[in-house]
């Protein structure tokens, strides 16, 4: 009675190497996420400037400051009547400003959760509010078309751009370091570029081509970044707001953009449930995670100690980075493991009772396959390497070659395989050995190959031919090659160590990012705020 026999395992060699970046051995740092649930969308996540440790989301009618530690909220601002949006911090963490579906903007005291200020003058609902760079003042970029600016301390209208746009106002950017600029996007498709010194409201109009979803300006403010639809379009302001590149890498609609790694990465949310992470130094892609729901919005913690990510059913995403964290194999393996169950749950029972229209049956691939198989089967290994040491598999196919021989090693049956060879045999293998050996997903199992070859000729005495020494001679070049080039890797590995160490002590002091609280006069609820009552029904 004959036992079950296993097909050879050829998927396994199917898959190239991954290549690993600096990027994303970085961003594999990252922890397994933690995962909060809100009742609805998470509209917007932005971290404290003077505590990285605590981040607030927008969900509903509440705005909640949660800590990253805890995962428990610290603060609750449930003043609004109806759904907020777009809670940001000031620059020094002090204040909160959030719009709401009324068309309110209110600034809350993060200390004591008082509303401060309460600006009226907007008659559709405020999306997004942004504190200039000299905190002095807050933009509103509403869906009534128009963008105001407001002074925080007397609680009055600076300036209003009537009709900025056609449509909606959902996305607004202030320069990080001119207070006196800023940019606003809107449903219409439009960007608009402000500066409040000049007579004429609007500099310039770009034309992003979708809805604009998000925007944000690069830490030297020269260059601002806008997306909707599934582009990504960065614009450089000093040279006319010319358009610089466009980025494609979304295959559903961009909803969010966050700056990481102090302005030296770039990362977007969509609603194809990515994230993706690019090199703002020549606009690649980096990185890419994924989450289990369409993405709405992002938040990235100061060192990138942290990515918070909120989902249009309400989850939210904390991932925070682990410093200990070391690669692991296993975590292949598991992750194998766990999608072959996944595989066997999903395979349908075979259907033995009803009549089927039509036979679906195994392709060539399948067939080539069950070539070798079996000779494997019969234990005729020559018979079995024979079937596959043909051109079109040496060529096209060398998964193929490479999946039979980790079988027969495992049976340790390749000597037996090339022993008693002709010379065209063993020289055609020799020369499959010395094209492939260099890659990393064949080249643990080929150099076991290369060991039974010279295990062949050690117990077998025959003349050699010029051709079969010629053969021979470049297997030794290939493998001196490459523990050549394996050697001067691991030198210039140890070498940008040490770089890299003394790099990083020596700046860590210059990077260290710190507020200094003044003593500034502490600010009191204006009389609007103090009457505003939220009525419960």
């Amino acid at each position: 009675k004959m036992s079950h026999f296993q097909a050879t395992n050829v998927r396994r060699f199917q898959q190239k190497a991954q290549v690993v970046t600096p990027d994303t051995i970085y961003w594999d740092r990252l922890g397994k996420p933690e995962l909060l649930k809100e009742h609805s969308t998470i509209d917007y996540v932005d971290f404290s400037p003077s505590d990285p440790d605590n981040f607030v989301l927008t969900c509903s009618v509440r705005v909640q400051i949660y800590n990253l530690v805890t995962k428990l909220v610290v603060k609750n601002l449930s003043r609004f009547q109806k759904t907020a949006y777009g809670a940001s911090f000031r620059q020094d963490g002090r204040l909160l400003a959030a719009g709401d579906e009324e068309g309110h903007v209110k600034l809350f005291d993060t200390t004591s959760r008082n509303i401060l200020r309460l600006f009226k003058g907007h008659t559709a609902p405020v999306h997004r509010t942004f504190f200039t760079a000299d905190k002095l003042q807050l933009a509103s970029f509403a869906d009534d078309k128009t963008v105001r600016l407001w002074d925080v301390a007397n609680e009055k209208v600076v300036k209003t751009y009537e009709d900025a746009h056609t449509d909606y106002i959902r996305a607004g950017a202030m320069h990080p370091q001119a207070s006196h600029l800023f940019i606003s996007g809107g449903y219409d498709g439009k960007i608009n570029v402000y500066d409040t010194r000049t007579e004429a409201a609007i500099t310039s109009t770009l034309d992003h081509g979708s809805p604009v979803e998000s925007m944000l300006f690069l830490p030297n403010g020269s260059i601002f970044i806008t997306a909707g639809g599934t582009q990504v379009r960065v614009w450089d302001m000093i040279s006319g707001c010319r358009l610089l590149t466009t980025m494609s890498q979304h295959h559903k609609t961009v909803t969010c953009l966050r700056l990481g790694s102090d302005g030296k990465r770039l990362f977007s949310g969509g609603l194809d449930r990515h994230v993706k992470i690019y090199d703002v130094s020549t606009y690649k892609t980096v990185h890419t995670m994924t989450y289990p729901n369409a993405v709405v919005s992002l938040g990235v913690a100061a060192r990138d100690q942290a990515v918070v990510v909120g989902m249009v059913d309400g989850l939210v995403s904390i991932r925070r980075m682990v410093d200990d964290s070391k690669p692991s194999e296993l975590k292949g393996i598991k992750f194998t493991h766990r999608r072959k169950q996944r595989m066997k749950q999903r395979v349908a029972p075979p259907n033995t009772t009803e009549q089927v229209d039509h036979v679906v049956r195994l392709g060539r691939k399948r067939l080539v396959q069950r070539i070798f198989d079996k000779h494997l089967r019969k234990f005729n290994y020559k018979e079995a390497l024979d079937s596959v040491l043909i051109p079109i598999y040496i060529e096209k196919q060398p998964e193929l070659v490479v999946a039979l021989l980790n079988e027969l090693l495992h049976r340790k049956g390749l000597q037996r395989a090339l022993s008693n060879r002709t010379e065209e045999t063993l020289i055609r293998f020799v020369q499959f050995l010395c094209t492939h050996i260099g890659e990393v997903r064949f080249m643990r199992v080929l150099l076991n190959a290369a060991s039974s070859v010279l295990d062949v000729f050690e117990s077998t005495t025959f003349a050699y031919s010029d051709n079969l020494v010629n053969a021979l001679s470049e297997l030794n070049k290939v493998m001196y090659a490459e523990i050549r080039l394996t050697t001067e890797l691991l030198e210039l590995k140890g070498a940008l160590e040490m770089i890299i160490g003394g790099a990083l002590d020596n700046n860590e002091a210059a990077d260290t990012i710190s507020y200094v609280q003044t003593n500034a006069a502490k600010m009191v609820p204006s009389k609007a705020a103090e009457s505003y009552v939220v009525v419960v029904e």
